[in-house]
């Protein structure tokens, strides 16, 4: 990684303290902005193994220490069945850190691997069943918040992925309810983009266990919207803040919803 390569290990220190700020800076904002996190709250941060999980799971151990509310987190890892997913790396991770956290396995991989052929893409299938579990997990654990390592690139991805082959307007939003109203999901890296967290994970040196399950197939959708999110940020880096601000600045009577705006009345 080019990051810091060229930095001398004293300087990559000061380079990571600053950044790690800012990582800070911004998720502290998201949660104040959005009002994510109560007083009283626990809050389930969903390990995959990724670098959002990974960011999100330490980023919210310092801010524990100093939020003007009182909180608890706790971490959880689904293990899905899928070979190469070592949850002893993880688990030896949470010791060092000495963070509570809990496993929960479900044989997804099998499952999905039945039932879906490899024309037909896995993710869709993969994330309900994860959900279940997740549900399932937050009741038993009286949890009042889960919180996934989704950041703004995954927002404006779920945008675009809807916009061009689902016919409708909607992402992931930073705080959504759950359909039965039960939970509440938070995204508290809303303001982050990737390249932000693969920059922390480079100087935190997080044990990254790659997906090997839904994101092991090629030529899907959201591959083709990731390519194209990129492609619109190297030519104009500006691109990705615009796009963000659009999804909190909607005018209904500017589009075509007759259940948002009555046309044939107004």
């Amino acid at each position: 990684m080019e990051i810091a390569s060229k930095y001398k290990p004293a300087e990559q220190q000061a380079c990571a303290d600053k950044f790690t700020k800012r990582i800070s800076h911004l998720v502290r904002k998201s949660i104040k902005d959005l009002n994510m996190i109560s007083h009283g709250d626990q809050v389930m941060v969903c390990m995959s193994g990724g670098k959002g999980s990974y960011g999100l799971l330490e980023t919210l151990t310092e801010l524990q220490k100093e939020a003007p509310v009182k909180f608890q987190h706790v971490a959880v890892i689904l293990g899905q069945g899928q070979p190469g997913f070592y949850s002893e790396v993880l688990k030896n991770y949470f010791k060092s850190l000495k963070i509570q956290f809990y496993i929960r396995y479900q044989d997804i991989f099998s499952v999905v691997k039945k039932l879906i052929s490899k024309v037909r893409t896995m993710y869709s299938l993969c994330s309900r069943l994860r959900r279940g579990t997740l549900y399932r997990t937050a009741k038993q654990l009286d949890i009042t918040k889960i919180a996934p390592g989704h950041h703004k690139d995954d927002i404006l991805k779920t945008f675009f992925l809807n916009l061009f082959f689902s016919g409708s307007l909607k992402t992931v939003p930073p705080k959504l309810f759950s359909d039965d109203k039960r939970h509440i999901f938070i995204r508290p890296l809303s303001y982050l983009q990737d390249k932000d967290l693969y920059a922390l994970a480079y100087y935190k040196k997080f044990p990254i266990i790659p997906c090997n399950l839904c994101s092991s197939q090629k030529n899907l959708q959201r591959y083709e919207v990731k390519k194209l999110i990129a492609e619109r940020e190297k030519s104009d880096p500006n691109r990705i803040k615009s796009m963000f601000h659009a999804l909190s600045n909607v005018i209904p009577s500017h589009l075509l919803d007759t259940k948002m705006f009555d046309f044939k009345h107004e």
